[in-house]
């Protein structure tokens, strides 16, 4: 999982695709960062609502950042979705588990999930995800959309890292613990 997320828990404020807190961290470092990340992927995983968003930002945008995310394999995970025109994108509509099962057991490198809090919340639920990797941006939104549902359950994790960056995000890396 890469998710941005403001200190009060939110990865979206109240109305979709609302992000302008993100300028708030948007720089060097993060974008190197992402760019990383994006070298490291073999796939990236989206629900309908992020893969929509996604799709409609990157396939016109430029730069490295969207070099990566246009040319790298992507599956979106829909029922409603009729199908999937983004350049070199998978539709899966059933059967969530078996197909990151399989799709983890064929990649070398990650894959990753960005957004996508409805996709997220089902992995979490099923133990899918091997790693949480979050940017905590320094801002209260008061409300908004939260990443992790009521439904997630309670899942223990071990922080890998913490680096705090100039512009006040900190980045965390957490691995699941299996509960004792």
């Amino acid at each position: 999982m890469w998710n941005l997320l403001t200190l009060d828990g939110f990865f979206e404020g109240s109305k979709s695709w609302e992000l302008d807190f993100h300028k708030y961290v948007w720089g060097e470092e993060l974008e190197q960062f992402s760019i990383d990340q994006l070298r490291s992927a073999d796939m990236l995983l989206f629900g309908r609502v992020t893969y929509d968003g996604m799709a409609r930002y990157w396939r016109s945008a430029k730069g490295e950042v969207a070099d990566y995310m246009n040319s790298l394999p992507k599956v979106v995970f829909s029922r409603t979705l009729e199908r999937a025109d983004w350049a070199n994108t998978k539709l899966v509509k059933d059967g969530l588990v078996a197909e990151i099962q399989e799709l983890k057991r064929q990649g070398q490198g990650n894959i990753f999930v960005f957004g996508s809090a409805v996709l997220s919340n089902g992995l979490v639920e099923h133990g899918l995800f091997d790693e949480y990797r979050l940017a905590v941006v320094p801002v209260l939104l008061g409300r908004g959309k939260p990443l992790f549902g009521p439904n997630s359950g309670r899942l223990g994790l071990k922080l890998l890292e913490a680096r705090p960056w100039s512009n006040g995000c900190v980045i965390l890396r957490y691995e699941p613990v299996k509960a004792p």
